[in-house]
């Protein structure tokens, strides 16, 4: 199993070959970055659509989460921009686009004021954070850290990422929603692991050097949003220099879940030209 060393914190990682082995050589990184508690598994819907375009794609754990060491929190954005530095340094990419979603987003735009590596950005329902970045409704808030005495791991899991999907959606796909219940039983970080990094969350403000971040962005974002409203959105769209938005339709926080074959052309795209 491959991880990387970043000052003795263990960080698990895959990479997947572009399909056309003629083109691994010379094949451009992309680095996906998955979200608050959220394991690798989140980037199954980007990850082989991603290597059919010819890229090399690398899914990691942030720390606390999956297969990656564990140490005691809280943890900061900075620490797990540092995380990423020493994954992409491991799988030796000179330069990388990285792409994230919530908390994820949140690490890119850390990864890109404190490195040198990336080409693009990839932000996907994520915020600028400070204080004009809309914040998660009370009733969302309440949903995801409120749950019910007497659930079951499944339950709680299940109550919690009710408001990250749309009501149909959800009331249409059972069968998958126990799957990625499956899969998060399985790769997600424990309650300890996922409060350190959303203090890591709480805290995040780049707010007023976005205009430092001068590589092509794209913000990207479900207009249905309930964790993260997509306001959020606008404010990185019009504090980065070089950004292009996509709004997604009554998409909401789980939309390139929801609407990934959508999500993965305009990803393709946007890195086609990046």
């Amino acid at each position: 199993m491959p991880y990387a060393d970043n000052d003795g914190i263990s960080l698990y990682y895959e990479t997947i070959a572009p399909e056309d082995d003629e083109d691994a050589r010379d094949a451009e990184t992309v680095a996906l970055v998955e979200g608050l508690g959220y394991g690798r598994w989140m980037w199954r819907w980007q990850k082989d659509r991603l290597a059919e375009e010819g890229y090399r794609v690398v899914v990691w754990d942030n720390r606390g989460t999956g297969d990656s060491d564990a140490p005691d929190g809280p943890y900061t954005v900075a620490e797990m921009a540092s995380d990423l530095e020493a994954v992409l340094d491991a799988v030796g990419a000179e330069r990388a686009h990285v792409v994230g979603a919530s908390m994820g987003g949140m690490i890119v735009q850390q990864y890109a004021l404190d490195y040198d590596r990336a080409e693009s950005l990839g932000l996907l329902c994520t915020s600028p954070g400070g204080d004009e970045a809309p914040e998660t409704p009370e009733e969302t808030q309440a949903r995801m850290f409120g749950v019910p005495e007497d659930a079951d791991e499944r339950e709680a899991i299940r109550y919690k990422m009710k408001p990250a999907m749309t009501d149909e959606f959800w009331a249409e796909n059972d069968d998958l929603i126990e799957s990625i219940v499956d899969w998060r039983l399985a790769g997600d970080a424990s309650d300890a692991a996922r409060e350190a990094q959303a203090a890591g969350v709480a805290r995040f403000d780049a707010s007023d050097r976005l205009g430092d971040i001068e590589v092509p962005v794209l913000v990207a974002h479900g207009t249905a949003d309930r964790v993260l409203p997509v306001e959020n959105a606008d404010l990185l769209y019009e504090a980065l220099p070089s950004a292009q938005r996509a709004r997604f339709e009554d998409g909401s926080h789980l939309f390139f879940i929801e609407q990934a074959e959508t999500v993965n052309d305009r990803l393709a795209e946007f890195l086609s030209h990046a």
